[in-house]
């Protein structure tokens, strides 16, 4: 029921965008609206998987700051500072309107990153297209809007073309191998549902992937988790036993925490969308200008896809097993987790690598101690949660998958500081001048 709601809320964003409005559509319009339709997107496009969803935001995020920076004195390229990605096309000489430079690039982007979304998704975006493409160019001299539609499709085609070479393009079977052997011993991972695509981990060679702003998926290395034991006096087992008994002792507000960041594929924004939904909501509710929202979007999504690129070099690197696995075979055989568990190895935790990632990147951004409002969730049935930091929200997001049984505490604390680590690179990034 909850995808089809999602369907249904991709046709609500097309109807939406199908009613007249009263002015010229701004360029934070576009991409206001352009991102409410891509977290739809993410929904229900099938290979959308975290991994996945956090390359293309990167993508997207980088294609609409370089269209933006191009005319904004006081934003820098990325050119020269992300891995391999040489200066775009320069604006043309020309009176240029930024509104449709978003439109065309932002349009071309997104339309390329879910060329395999659904009927619904298809025609969510022809329709977002068709309108603002014409209500951009509403009182503009022809040679105008063409002379900003082409630059801000000559953008994305260059940024949509260095996409192609960074090992993330294609993904077949979902991001599942049609064939892996699984490495043996008792600490290893297996797979933890009967889903025959889900016998092998979901895209085990990410963390070779090109990385953005990181030198490489090894630049921020984990520290080893407690040896595996299955004596009750090891670390490893005072782990598990913390986890096994959390969900028996689950108040209401860590019930809500661990469904609040659930963030499963498919049936929700994914985590990376997560924290880009937490953006926008920002950007939104503060009417932040077209220069400070590609900005906060460029980095972002650069810093959330390095986060995954080096979360998945260190899972695959450690391989070890989920708590359910460990649980069943050596406290109680009957015991199930709050949550569904994802179908890859345990260490680091995903949720928490991303997570502390965000909070370096939007910290840096928007401050210290900055308090907010996250509404992700009230669709889902969810209250909406309330943050003093980006810090406090990034922790909440790492321990929620201790409460739903995902994760054992050291993949929590060391993603996070995974993270921190990650973001410092991508808070060195200089985007102004």
């Amino acid at each position: 029921m909850r995808l089809i709601r999602n369907l249904l809320a991709v046709g609500t964003v097309a109807l939406l965008l199908a009613t007249p409005v009263q002015a010229r559509p701004t360029a934070e319009d576009v991409t206001s609206l352009w991102y409410r339709l891509v977290l739809e997107l993410v929904r229900h496009t099938p290979t959308y998987t975290p991994p996945v969803a956090s390359r293309s935001f990167a993508y997207v995020g980088v294609a609409q700051f370089e269209a933006v920076a191009s005319g904004a004195p006081e934003l820098r390229s990325l050119a020269g500072q992300l891995n391999g990605f040489s200066a775009p096309p320069p604006r043309p000489d020309g009176v240029i309107d930024e509104a449709v430079v978003v439109q065309a690039v932002l349009s071309a982007s997104i339309r390329s990153f879910f060329f395999n979304t659904g009927p619904t998704g298809q025609r969510a975006m022809t329709a977002v297209e068709a309108k603002l493409t014409a209500e951009v160019a509403e009182g503009l001299a022809p040679d105008v809007v063409e002379r900003s539609r082409a630059y801000g499709a000559a953008v994305a085609t260059h940024v949509l073309t260095w996409s192609k070479t960074d090992g993330g393009a294609v993904i077949e079977n979902m991001g599942f191998p049609y064939e892996y052997t699984l490495n043996a011993g008792p600490e290893r991972w297996v797979p933890t549902n009967l889903v025959r695509q889900q016998q092998a981990p979901l895209l085990p060679n990410w963390g070779n992937n090109r990385t953005f702003a990181t030198p490489s998926g090894k630049a921020c290395p984990v520290p080893p988790h407690p040896a595996y034991s299955e004596d009750p006096a090891s670390d490893f087992y005072k782990e598990a036993m913390e986890v096994y008994q959390a969900k028996a002792a689950l108040t209401p507000e860590q019930t809500v925490i661990a469904r609040s960041w659930s963030d499963d594929p498919m049936l929700s924004t994914t985590p990376p969308g997560h924290w880009v939904s937490i953006a926008r909501q920002i950007l939104e509710r503060d009417a932040a200008p077209l220069a400070q929202q590609a900005e906060v979007m460029a980095k972002l999504g650069v810093g959330l896809a390095d986060a995954f690129i080096g979360c998945w070099d260190a899972k695959f690197q450690y391989d070890l097993l989920r708590p359910v696995t460990y649980i069943r075979r050596v406290i109680d055989p009957t015991w199930e987790p709050l949550l569904n568990t994802p179908p890859f190895p345990e260490f680091p935790s995903g949720h928490s690598t991303q997570s502390g990632t965000a909070d370096v990147v939007l910290t840096a951004l928007f401050g210290e101690d900055f308090a907010f409002d996250d509404n992700t969730m009230e669709p889902d049935g969810l209250p909406p949660r309330s943050f003093t930091s980006f810090r406090q929200a990034a922790e909440e997001a790492g321990i929620s998958r201790l409460y739903g049984g995902i994760h054992f505490r050291a993949a929590i604390a060391l993603g996070l500081a995974q993270g921190r680590c990650i973001g410092a690179y991508v808070v060195a990034l200089r985007t102004r001048n």
